[in-house]
């Protein structure tokens, strides 16, 4: 294998078909959904486990 075929991109295309808006993912939303859904199933565990009593 040549230096050139080391150090080449395996294809130059990618990612050119994507649009660049430079928006951020919506990382803040998953996590609050995220953090809501192992604060219930918390919640649901101390009621198996009798730690709260309903």
């Amino acid at each position: 294998m040549t230096t050139e075929a080391k150090f080449a991109a395996a294809n130059k295309k990618v990612g050119t078909d994507v649009a660049k808006t430079g928006a951020k993912p919506p990382y803040t939303f998953r996590t609050a959904i995220s953090l809501l859904l192992l604060a219930g199933n918390i919640l649901v565990a101390a009621i198996y486990f009798h730690l709260i009593n309903p």
